[in-house]
């Protein structure tokens, strides 16, 4: 059921499951997607410097563009 960290379901593991087994396995999916969104956010600064340092160097490719070609 368990596949590189994630847990995937096939519609014969979900149709063995009573309905408190059910219940527990969306309760883990839960907790698990709100951990790698948790992850995912403590990165944002990351990104936004990358976005930064990628338009200083698009606009600075844009600019000698323009005047190598202009």
């Amino acid at each position: 059921m368990a596949d590189n960290g994630f847990m995937i379901l096939k519609e014969k593991d979900w149709q063995g499951q009573t309905p408190e087994q059910r219940d527990w396995l969306i309760f883990n999916t839960l907790q698990n997607m709100d951990s790698r969104l948790k992850k995912i956010e403590s990165k944002a600064w990351l990104d936004k410097g990358c976005s930064f340092l990628g338009g200083i160097v698009g606009g600075a490719a844009a600019y000698f563009g323009i005047k190598i070609g202009g």
